[in-house]
């Protein structure tokens, strides 16, 4: 027995109270059996790395480099990305690609290479490997951006899965970015992250790592391209960083280097090279276009763990409508549920719930359940006895039920990675919606199970179906929020076939997209808090994810109202804009703050509400595209080192900058511009970048910027859709998109593409067409003429 974890019990018993404390220590040391049962030793391993070239087979798009203890599949798809593959793995079965992947490109050739090697040369990119298993990216130009040394495995002697190590060089000047939600960032510096989804326990920081929702995803930005690299494994394992340094040691540039450790799983590798959107675009291509929210779900959304009942959601709603505050949906987190049971109402808070859904969306605003993984092990709960018939739920190696300790009690967790409970999963939405419930916050989904010490989570020698596969949770559990956002969203196209789900989730895996959503999960309340919210939203955005969002105001403690009130400013421009807090913490009502925050609030609520039109066409445009809603600085000049280091601000689309007040006690703050003109949109004075500019920041609003010649869709005062537009720089043109979207359903709206420019001494918008060029179907507000 282990002395601290004996401590670990006796204080989880003390804090936890006497039922839940006893249920996490007996869940705790249950779980250590099961895994001492159920996980093989590992005992003594055998190092191997690839060894010399034996022979080679060329084939579609690339082939098979054979070398004496392994052998290399490369293929070059036809959207320009990259695979390969050790030890025979081969881009299926994967749960990151979304349907089949993509067919080879018949132009790429594996031909004879210097020094024994070869080589795939493509038009985007050459893929140059060496005789000993090296591997090279180059641009069409020859520039090296990555260099994989030969892998190395170690592998158990009694067999079963191979660790392995791939260390990677890139160049002296890239930066890293990526690998799901890190806190710290959202460039990725010197330093351990783990990729194994984590509820840290506790409101989390900067400093945290690692958090709900992980991805072995990597972008790579340098001067001479871009390039992202996916290690599609979804075991648990770390990237140790190292950034590189120019002129180091004796005037030699020292490359930056990426090691990826991983207890398990195939050795595959995607890599796309170019342009951020062209790699944004590829990657979209390859695991999926993003769910399209419903248009209510770019507005603004209020939450709270401990809403009282039905009464307090009503006096909350009344106080918005009361004030003239807009409001889009309110969010029921899981003191609703019945004795904290999924898919249950209390029926005492919330006695006429359909009542009080149908009573808020005749103003205009939806009603959001959250929704966890686990159910309570109880005979006679509803959705444990038909998951019971079902054989819907996680077992151990000895065929026994996997019970851990959710909100219920002792609980039990469905495998979603089997299609028939997935299928079962989706069937039990019926209840929420017949609740009158619009859209689903999936929670706890790591999945998390409370233990006193140790991991919290399923042990790691439960037994999944993988689809068909078999496997253990090693295996699953990254992926495990990935196949619950499946389920729920593949659940709701079936029972509401007419809408489009709402599904957003705590954590998930690369392709999360395709289903929905996520958001910031626990993050602390505090300065530290409001700057890791943006780095979060700007990393998933990176890996796929274009819709997130942070708890505005952070999730426990109570903020300052300044703190509040930079927070609901930051939030306003982000895709998922919501208020949120813990049972223990302070209000989060915009009136709660005082008279000053409330107008101020009130203001971002409005300009929210008048950018709705935007941001549809940024939804439609990150599902057909991959860009995402909220890019880095650098997203349109890569080859600029100082926006590569800018964290403090953000481009909304192409067309908006927004720099938000990240610390206390600031009414004016510098902003650093990309190229071009940009209109400070409050005094619409004209800056000039590249550069910095030194900008107010007064507590009424944050600094944004519209990009000259910006053709912005608007909502117009009569509610209808207008256009507003910034005067372009003498000499230059501008334009801009515009999706006008019904709000739901799947009908494909047409995306109409604008110009403007100088005419004489005016300055003209026209719409492109078929036919050339015509006058805008919607009123044109032009802005910036007296600074132009």
């Amino acid at each position: 027995m282990d002395g601290r974890d004996l401590v670990r019990s006796v204080k989880a018993v003390g804090s936890a109270g006497a039922a839940q404390g006893l249920r996490t220590v007996r869940a705790a040391w249950r779980r250590r059996r099961t895994d001492a049962d159920g996980l093989p030793p590992r005992g003594a391993e055998r190092a191997r790395v690839p060894g010399p070239v034996q022979a080679v087979e060329p084939g579609p798009g690339g082939g098979v480099v054979r070398f004496s203890r392994s052998e290399l599949r490369i293929t070059v798809a036809v959207n320009g990305a990259v695979f390969w593959g050790w030890d025979g793995a081969t881009p299926e079965p994967s749960y990151a690609l979304a349907g089949r992947c993509p067919e080879p490109d018949p132009r790429a050739v594996l031909e004879p290479d210097k020094d024994g090697g070869w080589r795939v040369v493509a038009e985007r990119v050459t893929v140059a490997v060496s005789r000993h298993g090296a591997i090279e990216v180059l641009t069409p130009g020859g520039v090296r951006l990555r260099r994989d040394l030969p892998p190395r495995w170690w592998e158990p002697a009694g067999g079963g899965s191979a660790r392995w190590m791939q260390r990677s060089e890139v160049a002296a000047d890239a930066r890293f970015f990526g690998l799901g939600g890190r806190a710290s960032g959202p460039r990725l510096r010197d330093g351990t992250y783990r990729l194994w989804n984590t509820d840290p326990r506790r409101s989390f920081g900067p400093g945290d790592d690692p958090l709900y929702l992980t991805m072995p995803v990597q972008v790579v930005v340098a001067d001479a391209a871009t390039h992202l690299v996916f290690h599609d494994a979804s075991w648990d394992g770390t990237v140790v960083l190292r950034e590189g340094q120019e002129g180091a040691g004796s005037g030699h540039d020292r490359n930056g280097t990426s090691e990826l450790w991983m207890d398990g799983g195939p050795l595959r590798c995607w890599v796309m090279v170019g342009t951020p959107a062209r790699v944004l675009l590829a990657w979209a291509s390859l695991t999926g276009a993003a769910a399209l929210p419903p248009a209510w779900a770019l507005g603004h959304h209020h939450a709270r763990w401990g809403f009282g009942g039905e009464q307090e959601v009503r006096r909350i709603v009344s106080g918005y409508l009361e004030r003239d505050l807009p409001l889009d949906a309110v969010h029921l987190d899981i003191d609703h549920y019945d004795a904290h049971q999924v898919f249950t109402v209390d029926p005492e808070r919330f006695p006429k719930l359909p009542r009080l859904a149908e009573d808020l969306r005749r103003d205009g605003i939806r009603l959001v359940s959250i929704v966890d993984p686990a159910v309570k092990a109880d005979p006679g709960n509803a959705v444990f006895d038909s998951g019971t018939a079902e054989n819907a739920f996680v077992r151990d190696a000895a065929g026994r039920l996997v019970r851990g300790v959710v909100w219920a009690g002792e609980s039990v967790h469905p495998d979603f990675t089997d299609a028939r409970v997935r299928q079962w999963w989706g069937r039990l939405y019926a209840e929420r919606l017949a609740q009158g419930f619009a859209g689903f916050w999936h929670d706890m989904n790591e999945p998390t199970s409370f233990t006193a010490f140790g991991e919290s989570t399923l042990p790691r020698s439960a037994r999944h179906f993988l689809e068909g596969r078999g496997g253990d949770h090693r295996e699953a559990h990254n992926v495990y929020a990935l196949c619950m956002a499946r389920a729920g969203y593949e659940g709701l196209r079936d029972l509401a076939p007419l809408e489009r789900p709402f599904v957003f989730s705590r954590s998930g895996w690369a392709g999360l997209q395709r289903y929905g959503g996520a958001w910031s999960g626990d993050v602390a309340t505090g300065w530290p808090g409001l700057r890791a919210s943006l780095s979060l939203v700007m990393g998933l955005g990176l890996c796929g994810v274009p819709y997130s969002g942070p708890d505005v105001g952070g999730f426990d403690g109570s903020p300052s109202p300044e703190l509040y009130l930079r927070w609901f400013q930051l939030g306003a421009y982000l895709p998922l804009f919501r208020t949120h807090s813990s049972l223990r913490a302070g209000r989060r009502e915009p009136w709660q703050f005082g008279t000053d925050v409330l107008e101020h609030a009130r203001v971002a609520l409005v300009e929210r509400r008048r950018l709705l039109p935007y941001f549809v066409t940024l939804a439609h445009l990150a599902r057909h595209t991959g860009a995402p809603y909220v890019r880095p600085l650098w997203w349109a000049a890569p080859e600029d080192r100082a926006l590569r280091d800018c964290e403090d601000a953000f481009l909304l689309g192409d067309l908006l900058l927004v720099a938000p007040v990240l610390g206390p006690g600031t009414d004016r703050r510098t902003v650093r511009l990309p190229r071009g003109h940009w209109y400070d949109t409050a005094t619409e004075q004209v800056h000039e970048g590249p550069g910095q500019v030194l900008v107010d920041a007064p507590l009424a609003r944050v600094p944004v910027f519209a990009r000259a010649g910006a053709v912005l869709p608007v909502r117009g005062a009569d509610g209808g859709l207008e256009l507003e537009v910034w005067a372009p720089a003498r000499g230059r043109t501008g334009g801009g998109m515009v999706v006008r979207d019904a709000g739901d359903g799947w009908d494909e709206p047409e995306i109409e593409r604008y110009v403007a420019r100088w005419e004489g001494r005016q300055v003209v918008v026209e719409r492109e067409g078929e036919d050339g060029l015509s006058k805008p179907p919607h009123p044109v507000r032009i802005r910036g003429l007296g600074m132009s």
